[in-house]
Formats: C-alpha cells, structure tokens, sequence
C-alpha cells in the first residue's frame, strides 16, 4: 500500500508538489495521471526518498522508503530506465544490484526471463535499443518481487507486442493483491489496464477515482436522428441542454438522457429513427477534467500559416 499525506515539495519560490493526499490500494491497477509539469514524477521520488519533501508524508507499507531494512523487497520503482552503465550487461547490472540485497543469480535469471530479454543478458546496456531498456528497467523494479511496483511511463520505446505484454504483467501483479501504480500519457492503454486513477494537476490532487466512474462523467450527449430534426430541436431545447446538427437529419444532444429525448420526441409527435447514448473515451474525459490544469500549452497553426 502507498499512503501519501500533505505531500508538498517546494524549489524556491515553485511548488511542485502542493499537499497532495491518496492512496493506492493493493489488489488492483492505479494509474497516476496528469499534464506535463503536474508533479508527477517529483511524487514518485519523494515516494522513494529520491527528493525530500518539503513537508508532508509519504509511506510504502506502512512507512517511508528509507525505513525499509529491504526496500527492493518492499517496493519495485522504475523512473528512468536508461540509469545504467553502458559498458555493463544486463544481466551483471541486475547481478550488482542483487548482490545488496542477497538477491542471487537464479532470480536474476528468472526476471531476465519474465521480461524477455534472456537472449541478450549477456550483451553491453549501452547498445540496448530504447524498448530493451525500458525492459531491463521494469526488470530492476521486479528483482526483489516486491509487494508495491511504482513505474514511471512504462511502455515508453515499447512496440505493440511489448505494450500488450506489460499490460498483462501489470494486471496479473495485481491479481496477486500487489499495490500497482502507474503513470503514463497513454489514454488508451490506461482505459485497457487501469481499474483507478489519481490525477494530478499543477501538483494538486484533481481527482481520486476509478476509471469508469471518469468515463462515466463526461458529458458526451445522445446521438439522435430523425426526419424532422427542425421539429425535434424546438422540443428539446431548454436551459442547460446543447444541441448541434450533425447533418443528414442527425443532431447531438448534450444536457438530456435518451429518456428524456424519446419522450419528448414521443409527446411532439415526431419520429426517431435512432437515439444512441455516446460513451466518452478515457481521453476525452481526462481532457475535461484537467483542461483548467495544463501548464505548458503549445499552439496548433495551419497549413497556410507555416513558413
């Protein structure tokens, strides 16, 4: 279990981190979300006494990473997958590691396995390519087989084989009542791996909740066709509700539930020939929910404006 309390970092005059407190609970996927600059990453190393919080508390299994006699037993952490020497192998890399731990080669060997790369153990780090690192990386988070797994943007440099493959790790990590926590910018894989989300934002804590109760807020309308959608626009309209004609003799209703249009429609007279609710994606709802929250905004230029 992680347990974070008023957690706050500040550099100077920038807060970073600005009293955030959740929890992650064992048994179940939680991705850790937010905008570039949102604190993320600055949280994570606070979690395992990377950086010094400025106050507040952050606990793995009931205490802070450095009270740990075994912290590799206790928590497994990827943050920056590419933090090995070059000239070393990766199966000497875990080796080193093991080694403070009393953590032997038969381990080794079975995490080297796990994430795929036994056939290149042997052969330099530094001329791994990105998707390998990233697997030796998240093969360093799994060396103690810890009871907690912290990964920091895990299928980054991954192909789809790979993508697919750490989400099946994750989820089966959970399955065995581990605490999991994972940030990533991938919308869609955090909709196919995620069961619960903490998503941040300008370092404060925006929501703590699960998937599909996010999904579920997003207001995404009703897709309504009918002959008469002149009629039918009329009968709909009404403080709060917001209506755009997709065209074709289809609108999209946001501001009712397919109840309310279809009886109103049913009272008016005037015939349906769809109403089809729109399910909003994780993405669109994580766009919703943290559009106030994004610091680093760029701008989107057209064709005719590029030089």
């Amino acid at each position: 279990m992680i347990e974070v309390e008023n957690l706050t970092k500040r550099y100077g005059p920038k807060t970073a981190v600005d009293g955030l407190t959740f929890t992650v609970e064992p048994g179940a996927v939680t991705g850790f979300l937010g905008p570039n600059g949102a604190g993320k990453s600055t949280t994570m190393r606070m979690l395992v006494g990377l950086d010094t919080p400025s106050w507040g508390t952050a606990k793995v299994n009931g205490r802070p990473y450095r009270e740990h006699r075994a912290p590799l037993q206790e928590i497994g952490v990827l943050l920056e997958a590419r933090a090995v020497h070059p000239g070393r192998s990766a199966r000497d890399h875990l080796l080193a590691l093991g080694a403070t731990h009393g953590i032997g080669a038969r381990r080794v060997d079975e995490v080297l396995d796990t994430v795929g790369l036994t056939e290149v153990a042997r052969k330099r780090v530094g001329n791994f390519s990105l998707g390998m690192g990233q697997r030796l990386g998240i093969a360093v988070a799994l060396l103690g087989d810890p009871h907690t797994v912290v990964l920091d943007e895990p299928v980054n440099g991954l192909d789809p084989d790979g993508i697919k493959w750490i989400r099946h790790l994750l989820k089966d990590l959970a399955a065995e009542g581990r605490t999991v926590f994972v940030s990533s910018h991938l919308m869609s894989e955090m909709a196919l791996t995620a069961e619960h989300l903490v998503v941040v934002g300008r370092g404060r804590l925006i929501a703590d909740i699960p998937v599909a109760d996010l999904i579920a807020s997003a207001k995404r309308g009703v897709h309504v066709r009918s002959p008469r959608t002149t009629e039918l626009v009329a009968a709909l309209r009404g403080d709060g509700v917001r209506i755009t004609s997709v065209g074709g003799g289809v609108v999209d209703v946001v501001g009712l539930s397919s109840e309310d249009i279809g009886t109103r429609a049913l009272e008016a007279g005037i015939p349906l020939y769809e109403l089809t609710p729109q399910q909003a994606s994780l993405e669109e709802a994580y766009t919703e929910l943290t559009r106030d929250a994004v610091e680093y905004q760029g701008t989107t230029a057209s064709l005719g404006e590029v030089a």
